[in-house]
């Protein structure tokens, strides 16, 4: 009860805060009962004057701190959840907030390191960037008599707790939601929170997204386009994340990149192919590649930072990325749906025939227009609307690529209107699909099962003899019986002897009941 109580009130706080933001406003009162409605007129009350302006509900997140604020970017991934109106108002959600003092930074980074923060680094500036969950410094540490820059990753001091917090809070009104809504059943609330908190929680782990530093590095070691900053280990902990200074142009700094007398159009040709080299061939992929995450280093080469939020393909899911790409662009309809088949996404009591007509109905457009015009990411999320008339569940993977697709997309359409996004995924579509699906891939696919067979049979040896031990236990038991030890036999008495007397009561009140039942009849 109090615990409830304790939740209300923060929600109440919560309330308050949209309301005045103007949040409520935005929702039309013919769609809720008329108990709501008399709320929404009280909410529009308060509202403080200049509220109509703007994208209120993230005002209003940002307002509420970290953890709300994390809550808004995790549902712009889930227009399933929020609609697509509301999550396209949390798209510009910026996760910036005033840094924290420097004394707090060096005090965390004094306790983790365990020692003085003159031991680990030589210098220590100012935070130059500052969010949700840590702030940035940037820092120089001594490497055989030279002084080298690098990027120290601080997490906000008690983040964790308030975190928790406001989870607790989030938990409490989905469970609830869901005990008296259909549909936030059917949305699983739960569930979306369940997986923000595991995403936050990863987040607020450094040690993890420095592991993610290194995945990326080892997957893009060839890469000519592309590379990470490199990790440095031995300053690196839960709360402290040191890596390589970059020293680039932000994709985000116009300005520079047209004085660098930078090639606009094939710096958005990079964008593109290391994005899908990296979901296709990968399977992992940076799920935040905004114009701020990215630089244009010396060389001419991408440098991506910020690696808290990373996706992740399957096998299974990127051959059918790859496959429903290539059937757009050779509008082979049949084929991309398929693919959905095969993949299990589309139930099979469901029509190829009819599902492939929907898909026609996405991709005949497309090739009646300049390719400017054309947007894969538009492209994903109709496909994405069209397979739940189809059934197909919520797959919350496909979902973080086509948000990622959409910023990626309006990254690289922003350096170069005119690109041809279908001509630059080709080669990196194609590419995959012959190494993967080709004969090639066959051969090595073939290879896999042969030696995963071959792990099998090397186990059967154990695996019999595991069930000779059992089927000998079995036939020892159907011959002498179950055998009980005297504890557990006692402790079985107690149980019964407990059984035993609530029947005799319980049979007590049965017997007044009916007795009183009778005497009332009687009495009529």
């Amino acid at each position: 009860m109090i615990s409830a109580l304790t939740h209300i009130a923060r929600l109440a706080r919560a309330a308050f805060v949209f309301a005045r933001e103007g949040v409520f406003g935005a929702i039309d009162p013919s769609l809720v009962p008329p108990p709501g409605q008399l709320a929404l007129r009280l909410a529009r009350l308060i509202e403080r004057p200049g509220a109509k302006s703007g994208p209120r509900l993230s005002r209003a997140l940002t307002r509420l701190g970290p953890a709300y604020l994390k809550l808004g970017q995790f549902l712009a991934t889930r227009p399933d959840v929020v609609g697509v109106m509301i999550a396209r108002d949390l798209e510009s959600l910026q996760d910036r907030l005033p840094p924290f003092s420097q004394a707090e930074a060096e005090a965390v980074i004094a306790q983790s390191l365990e020692r003085p923060v003159a031991q680990a680094f030589a210098s220590l500036g100012p935070a130059v960037a500052a969010a949700s969950i840590a702030q940035v410094h940037r820092g120089e540490v001594e490497r055989d008599g030279l002084r080298q820059a690098v990027a120290v990753k601080v997490l906000r001091p008690h983040v964790a707790a308030r975190f928790r917090r406001d989870l607790s809070d989030f938990f409490f009104v989905a469970h609830n939601a869901e005990a008296h809504s259909a549909e936030a059943r059917r949305l699983r609330l739960i569930e979306v929170i369940n997986t923000m908190s595991r995403s936050v929680a990863m987040e607020m782990d450094l040690r993890l997204e420095a592991a993610a530093l290194s995945e990326m590095a080892e997957n893009t070691r060839g890469d000519p386009d592309f590379r990470v900053p490199a990790v440095d280990w031995d300053r690196t902990t839960h709360n402290v994340l040191t890596m390589q200074w970059i020293d680039g142009i932000a994709l985000s700094d116009h300005a520079r990149l047209a004085q660098s007398e930078v090639d606009l159009p094939e710096l958005g040709r990079k964008v593109i192919q290391s994005f899908l080299r990296h979901a296709l061939r990968d399977g992992f992929f940076h799920a935040d590649m905004h114009p701020g995450n990215l630089f244009l280093d010396d060389a001419g080469r991408l440098v991506a930072v910020d690696f808290g939020i990373m996706g992740r393909l399957g096998l299974k899911e990127r051959r059918f990325l790859a496959e429903i790409l290539l059937g757009f662009i050779t509008r082979d309809y049949r084929r991309v749906a398929e693919v959905h088949f095969e993949a299990g996404y589309v139930p099979g009591h469901h029509s190829v025939e009819n599902f492939a007509q929907a898909i026609r109905a996405i991709g005949e457009p497309i090739h009646n227009r300049t390719a400017e015009e054309i947007s894969m990411a538009k492209l994903l999320t109709l496909l994405l609307e069209v397979t739940g008339l189809f059934d197909m569940q919520t797959r919350p993977e496909l979902i973080l690529l086509q948000k990622t697709m959409v910023v990626v997309e309006g990254v690289a359409r922003g350096f170069d209107p005119k690109l041809d996004i279908w001509k630059v995924a080709d080669p990196v579509v194609r590419e995959w699909i012959e190494r993967n699906l080709g004969p090639v891939g066959r051969i090595q696919g073939a290879m896999s099962g042969a030696g995963e067979l071959g792990r099998v049979l090397a186990s059967l040896p154990a695996i019999a003899s595991r069930a000779v031990a059992v089927l000998e236990h079995l036939e020892r038991m159907t011959r002498e019986g179950v055998t009980l030890s005297p504890e557990t036999i006692a402790a079985m008495g107690r149980s019964e002897g407990r059984k035993s007397r609530w029947r005799t009561i319980a049979l007590w009140i049965i017997a007044a009941t009916f007795i009183g039942i009778l005497i009332a009849i009687r009495q009529m």
